[in-house]
């Protein structure tokens, strides 16, 4: 009977549903009937692939391999982060430095090349990558450049690569979102505050439109939309204000931006060159939670004496609190779609390895698991701005003052 060892890692961030996914596909080739599977979990991301070939001795091969028996890890997609661990390692880290496009794509061959090559050292024909799209654009290189063995299941809790209609880790991200939100509005309701509430979303704004609609946030500020402090924040406060309203919502991605015209006119706080100058992670994105966007936006109405005014005529109480979601909504054990969808991603991704096909990444598509290409699939995928989604946001922000002085008048 043939024989094959598949490999299989998690990279980036953690999210609730990625030992669903490893499960799957435990279970996907424990069932196999024509090969001699052997699973074989890649410790830490794509950590020891970025290492030197003469450095991968068969002592760090031990080190960073693992043999997964299923046996041993029972209702494994019930829990929380990966027993693979993970980390943020970027094998393409090299080409940021690099201007040129014909060295740059040299390079990125040279590199895709090598990595592929490295799986004869670990010991394994084939690998399933489970990510976001930074993890998935390393995948997707080595099977472009080095024609590896390679499949990806889609993991985020920013439901942001263009492939899937969902990632695994989304709903669970979201549904610890909305439970938040809708705990610090009962804290809002008592102490008549405006709470500030930065989500994660560099740059897509899933998580808190989802969140923010689902808990009724009154304003929605999201990467894709950027916004206007003036019209879309201080308007709408005096407006709620107006309308009686005694405590307010604000739900923030942490990519979220104003426009250059309100960002010149309204903010004291920051300006265009910090926005430009912060610090970049291993694949090159901004560290946007060290620029604190809800922070910032809170400090702009606390200055904001005539706002304070306006509350205070209409006896309104006019206090700012800004809140930072950060790590604890991917944190946790995954709700129930997303260990069934974990599930079926690992299943689906180990039956297209040992069925050849290659390059693809298991994807949701209505209700149903489909393989689409791994290149095309990895890229990002944002919130359509003229989409149904959008309107509501909208609507939700408007027609609730709206709707009040209508009744009171």
């Amino acid at each position: 009977m043939e024989k094959m060892r598949i490999g299989i890692l998690t990279g980036g961030g953690d999210c609730p549903g990625l030992n669903a996914v490893i499960y799957g596909a435990l279970l996907r080739a424990y069932r196999e009937k024509n090969i001699d599977v052997e699973m074989v979990g890649i410790i830490k991301g794509w950590k020891v692939f970025a290492m030197n070939k003469e450095d991968i001795t068969p002592d760090m091969v031990d080190h960073y391999t693992q043999v997964l028996e299923i046996g041993e890890l029972d209702d494994l997609h019930t829990k929380g982060g990966t027993i693979l661990y993970t980390s943020r390692t970027n094998p393409f880290k090299a080409l940021a430095k690099i201007k040129d496009p014909q060295e740059k794509e040299a390079k990125s061959i040279e590199i895709g090349k090598d990595l592929a090559s490295k799986f004869k050292i670990l010991g394994i024909d084939a690998l399933i990558s489970i990510g976001g799209d930074d993890t998935q654009g390393v995948a997707a290189a080595m099977y472009k450049y080095g024609n590896a063995k390679v499949c990806g299941c889609p993991k985020t809790i920013d439901n942001d690569l263009a492939g899937t209609d969902f990632t695994f880790g989304f709903f669970s991200g979201a549904q610890l979102a909305s439970n938040t939100l809708d705990n610090l509005t009962t804290t809002a309701h008592s102490h008549q505050r405006i709470f500030i509430t930065e989500i994660m979303g560099r740059d897509a704004g899933w998580l808190t439109l989802y969140s923010g609609l689902s808990s009724g946030a009154d304003i929605i500020l999201l990467p894709e939309t950027p916004f206007d402090f003036e019209k879309n924040i201080v308007d709408v406060l005096k407006k709620r204000a107006n309308s009686g309203y005694k405590y307010h919502m604000i739900a923030c991605s942490e990519g979220a931006y104003p426009t250059k015209e309100s960002l010149e006119r309204d903010f004291t706080v920051i300006t265009q060159e910090d926005i430009d100058n912060l610090p970049k992670d291993s694949f090159g994105n901004p560290e946007l939670p060290k620029l604190g966007i809800a922070d910032k936006i809170s400090k702009e109405l606390k200055n904001r004496e005539d706002l304070m005014k306006y509350f205070n005529d209409r006896h309104a109480h006019y206090e700012i609190r800004s809140v930072v979601l950060g790590h604890t909504m991917r944190a946790g054990a995954p709700n129930v779609f997303d260990r069934v969808l974990g599930l079926r991603y690992g299943w689906h991704a180990c039956d297209y390895i040992l069925q050849g096909d290659y390059g693809k990444m298991a994807a949701l598509k209505g209700t149903e698991i489909v393989p689409v290409d791994l290149v095309q699939g990895s890229k990002k995928g944002l919130i359509d701005p003229d989409s149904d989604l959008i309107q509501i946001r909208n609507a939700m922000t408007s027609v609730k003052h709206k709707s009040k002085e209508k009744l009171f008048n």
